[in-house]
């Protein structure tokens, strides 16, 4: 979806630049495309901080997950009267 946004971008500025001189041009094209770089760079990088940030949730849920299992074990160790190995087997 980036790519479009930029090349629609892209050929706005190609259509309003007809008009300027050859050199401005030249230099409005390079700046365009130095900016769609640096955006294309940045949206990388966020995609990148996006998936770090997902897989720290896994790993948050997955350990919160574990501790209400063992919450969960002692509990019905102590209502059942039983031990934490029995209550696991169950």
């Amino acid at each position: 979806m980036r790519k479009i946004v930029l090349a629609a971008a892209v050929a706005g500025a190609a259509l309003s630049l007809s008009a300027c001189s050859e050199q401005t041009e030249a230099d409005a094209e390079g700046a365009v495309e130095g900016a769609m770089a640096d955006t294309e760079a940045n949206a990388d990088a966020m995609g990148d901080d996006i998936d770090a940030a997902a897989a720290d949730a896994e790993v948050a849920m997955d350990d919160a997950a574990a501790d209400v299992d063992g919450e969960m074990t002692e509990m019905e160790a102590e209502v059942e009267g039983e031990t934490m190995t029995e209550a696991e087997e169950d």
